[in-house]
């Protein structure tokens, strides 16, 4: 599992501009497996999602469709964990 750590580095009218598109791309993900959560940080400075991959090199491909990475709206930084507990519900997303 990887965190996904989000800084914007834009104000955020300008990122605004491409929050549909982000969106649009997030659901794809979630469709697929991939994330299994997301969302702004407080204050609004950045976000974090939270990532199934195989490899940090998986989710960095993934990562690079984000209209926020294409544009350098944000800085991604990219954390992975491993999970030793989770939420039992998570079980059939994690095997």
């Amino acid at each position: 599992m990887f965190v996904v750590d989000l800084k914007y580095v834009v104000p955020l009218d300008e990122l605004d501009k491409y929050m549909a598109d982000h969106v649009k791309y997030l659901k794809k993900y979630y469709k697929k497996n991939i994330f299994v959560a997301s969302g702004r940080k407080v204050p609004r400075t950045g976000g974090i999602i939270l990532a199934l991959a195989e490899s940090e090199a998986a989710l960095k491909i993934i990562l690079m469709e984000d209209p926020f990475y294409k544009h350098r709206l944000a800085d991604f930084t990219i954390t992975e964990f491993l999970t030793s507990q989770h939420h039992p519900d998570l079980k059939n997303l994690l095997s």
